[in-house]
């Protein structure tokens, strides 16, 4: 059997099948081989529901919904009521937080360009009516204040200014209980200090408890390439389960499984380089859920029981809630299992450590675009020996080409004479014939894990190399894109595709006339993949492409010379 053969058709066939993959995603349909981004839903305004049960039994208050069952009709904010929105400026965040249930409603980040139009800001949490994400939070077990309730903000600060941290105070007061909610924003900080204060004006003791939910619809953000899929959905961290994410299609056929009790972890809304997290206190026993609430609206939270409050007596439940992009150290350092959410794919444990020696690189060179190129070059030199006893092996299959193309114009009709007689020529001349692939193979893990380290990386979101590339996660559009098929044509793709067919020449000539065709053929292929890939990842390749050939050249005109063997 020609072994070659069968491996370079293995090759484009693998190709061909990403090509299908990504086709079949561009259309809505599930990946066969990349993590689960959400499906794409109609955009629905969110209706009246009825109020659903919480894991305690008690009704979580949904947006749009009546007040929870049991809350009198005159301690609840009227029908028509509305409330001021409270903006709060730092020098990372504009957050708008709506006094009407003490919400919040809208999150700028000012630090982070929309990938739809670069001149605005992005905007996390929206309450408008192409997209719905709230943070919101209250108490349930009886006739309490919930994100429904009409609270009142005590005067002060909105922002920075000098300072270090700017609080905003609200209250609100239903049945003779008090919710104070207290939220801090510190300086070149994505991370909101929470504080719920819970006072009994009552004459009898109460049971509260705390819930904390992020809201939101099930449409990709905006400007996400249809090409290539990445996450969006909930997703829960527990000691006990670990990291957790769930689409919001499993969510709405009541598939989701997740962790549903615990004294720790967190629960979070995941999107491409961006995350909102509640990070309640540590060892304190709380419910997790997540559920539908309306056509095309989702929830996910936590419920925290705050005991028995006695009549005149206050408790106090601390929480964080982290709502930014998704920075490795950051996220480390916020709470434990939070840089999980920094999705590599099913190649963590090559990607992580790419991603780690990218950043020390980094350090050194400043500009991610040089350092995806000394990284390239640092990937060659370990290779290096595999690859050179590799292209040895093809430059002499290469010399060995009319022989192979003698032995099987001898042998049309006898296939296993044919490959007895390659076979012993192989052995005579010392060739393996599956030399020349070894590195393509071995390479194709790196490949796929920097393909995800460049995806999934906000810190190279935006950041430039050189001349026209602009932003390194997107791709290379320097001759525009065909309007058609919104298709973006770059300078790279085509240099890549150029390197390729170049390597083609460089390799022997496969002696089956379908099988030069197909290899010609497979420059195109790639390039056209490649049109849609980050340009950091298309320039990794060029890179490498480059480097193999100047390796592979040199060594074949040794070969030809007679100088290595």
């Amino acid at each position: 059997m020609d072994i070659k053969r069968t491996v370079l058709w293995v090759v484009f066939s693998f190709s061909l099948l990403l090509l299908w993959d990504s086709w079949m995603r561009h259309n809505g349909h599930q990946s066969m081989f990349f993590p689960s981004a959400n499906p794409t839903q109609e955009q629905a305004a969110a209706n009246p529901v009825t109020p659903t049960a919480s894991p305690t039994g008690s009704p979580v208050p949904q947006a749009g919904t009546a007040a929870p069952a049991g809350v009198p009709a005159g301690d609840v904010a009227p029908a028509n009521a509305k409330g001021e929105t409270i903006t709060i400026t730092t020098d990372v965040v504009k957050a708008d937080i709506d006094t009407l249930g003490g919400e919040l409603k809208r999150l700028e980040l000012l630090k982070q360009r929309d990938v739809v139009d670069p001149t605005k800001n992005l905007v996390l949490f929206d309450s408008g009516a192409g997209h719905t994400y709230l943070a919101e939070t209250g108490l349930i077990g009886g006739p309490f204040p919930t994100h429904k309730s009409l609270f009142s903000a005590q005067p002060g600060v909105r922002s920075l200014d000098n300072g270090n941290q700017v609080q905003l105070v609200l209250e609100a007061e239903q049945g003779g209980v008090k919710l104070t909610k207290t939220f801090t924003f510190k300086r070149d900080s994505y991370l909101i200090d929470v504080k719920h204060t819970v006072t009994n004006n009552t004459g009898a003791a109460i049971n509260p408890s705390l819930y904390l939910q992020l809201l939101r619809d099930g449409n990709k953000p905006g400007g996400e390439s249809h090409f290539y899929s990445t996450f969006t959905g909930p997703a829960v961290y527990t000691d006990a389960h670990k990291f957790e994410k769930m689409t919001f299609e499993k969510i709405e056929e009541g598939k989701a499984e997740h962790a549903t009790k615990a004294d720790n972890g967190w629960v979070a809304l995941v999107q491409h380089y961006f995350v909102s997290a509640f990070i309640p206190p540590q060892q304190v026993q709380r419910d997790i859920f997540a559920k539908k609430v309306a056509t095309n609206l989702y929830a996910v939270g936590t419920i925290l029981p705050l005991g028995s409050v006695a009549p005149g007596a206050s408790v106090t439940m601390d929480a964080h809630l982290y709502s930014g992009p998704q920075e490795s150290k950051v996220l480390e350092a916020v709470a434990p299992g939070l840089e999980l959410v920094k999705d590599y794919g099913w190649l963590t444990l090559i990607a992580k450590p790419i991603f780690w020696l990218m950043t020390h690189i980094h350090a050194i060179v400043g500009n991610w675009g040089w350092t995806i190129i000394l990284l390239t070059v640092l990937i060659k030199l370990v290779f290096f020996p595999l690859s050179a006893a590799s292209y040895r092996s093809m430059a002499k299959m290469k010399a060995v080409s009319p022989r192979m193309q003698a032995i099987r114009e001898r042998h049309k009709g006898d296939p296993q004479a044919m490959n007895r007689e390659m076979m012993a020529m192989y052995k005579t001349e010392k060739i393996n014939p599956l030399g020349g692939c070894l590195p393509i193979v071995i390479q194709i893990p790196v490949f796929i894990s920097l393909y995800w380290v460049l995806l999934a990386s906000v810190e190279m979101r935006g950041a430039p190399w050189l001349g026209w590339i602009h932003d390194l996660t997107a791709p290379d559009t320097l001759f525009g894109t065909i309007p058609y098929f919104n298709m973006p044509v770059g300078l790279l793709p085509i240099i890549m595709a150029a390197s390729m067919f170049l390597q083609t020449k460089l390799n022997p000539t496969p002696p089956d006339p379908v099988q030069a065709k197909v290899m010609m053929f497979m420059p195109l292929v790639f390039s056209f993949m490649f049109f849609f890939f980050p340009s950091g990842l298309v320039l990794y390749w060029v890179t490498n492409n480059v480097l193999s050939i100047a390796q592979q050249w040199v060594i074949t005109k040794n070969i030809e010379s007679g100088k290595t063997k």
